[in-house]
């Protein structure tokens, strides 16, 4: 397991996934993106879990991005031998994606980074793509890829205004700048601050009080939030009503005034 770059494991409903390359400082290649994938699916599709945190090994980085290195390789083989134009789009279809961050978007578990030291480029898009973001003190945030000539993609550009507003995303994307998690704080790109030895802790304790709530309700409130942001807001009421109609068709809906009543946990059952 120790020569294995991403760890998975699932733990009281958790899944935790670990970026375990420090010796690279958690550079993401394109092994590695398989994996995350991979992992994300195998979390969606287990009953168990109701929560993914995302994690790294190391203490200098989250991830200082994707493997510059891995890439080049690739850009080599890829101009060895002229391809006609529908070849390189069916070969872009069936690619890998440059990025784990459009699996982790797609999710419908709540999904949650926990980042320290660098977590630069592909990094912060992985945690750009989750629902919460804690960050240890003194780590360092960026989009870097315009000092590299491109640009961020898998939804960087779209996903950070509108966290954090229009205004300081620019500035975020077309400097490659890197910023204190203090003032990433400042400015909602993170939802918690502490101190690096208490991240995970924080990560457990918020992913507990999640766990608290019915898992279909959690989920469903996730859902009614993000296609919310895409609709005006009488379409999103609408849209939320329905969803909450739902809800209350469900055991859990039941379970929890009969657990409160009764003053005892309530017993979810997810349906």
């Amino acid at each position: 397991m120790a020569d294995e770059k991403v760890l998975y494991e699932v733990k009281d409903k958790i899944a935790w996934i670990t970026l375990n390359r420090s010796e690279a400082l958690n550079a993401v290649n394109r092994d590695m993106v398989k994996a995350i994938v991979g992992y994300c699916r195998d979390a969606e599709d287990d009953p168990s879990v109701q929560v993914v945190i995302f994690k790294a090994n190391g203490e200098r980085a989250f991830s200082v991005g994707g493997d510059i290195k891995d890439r080049a390789r690739a850009n080599e083989a890829g101009a060895a031998e002229p391809v006609s134009p529908l070849i390189a789009r069916q070969a872009k279809h069936n690619a890998v994606p440059g990025t784990p961050a459009p699996a982790i978007a797609a999710m419908n578990k709540i999904t949650m980074a926990l980042v320290h030291g660098y977590t630069v480029g592909t990094g912060l898009l992985m945690s750009l793509a989750c629902d919460i973001r804690i960050a240890a003190e003194g780590a360092r945030l960026g989009l870097s890829e315009v000092r590299l000539g491109f640009m961020a993609g898998s939804g960087g550009t779209q996903r950070l205004p509108r966290l954090i507003g229009l205004p300081k995303a620019l500035e975020i994307c077309l400097s490659g700048e890197l910023y204190d998690a203090a003032e990433c704080y400042r400015i909602g790109l993170v939802n918690q601050l502490v101190p690096y030895d208490q991240l995970i802790p924080a990560g457990e304790k918020m992913a507990q009080s999640f766990l608290k709530g019915a898992p279909l309700a959690l989920r469903y409130i996730k859902e009614a939030i993000y296609k919310g942001l895409d609709m005006p807001l009488e379409q999103g009421i609408r849209y939320e009503s329905d969803l909450q109609s739902m809800v209350m068709q469900t055991e859990d809906a039941k379970e929890g005034p009969r657990a409160f009543v009764e003053k005892r946990p309530a017993n979810w059952r997810g349906r």
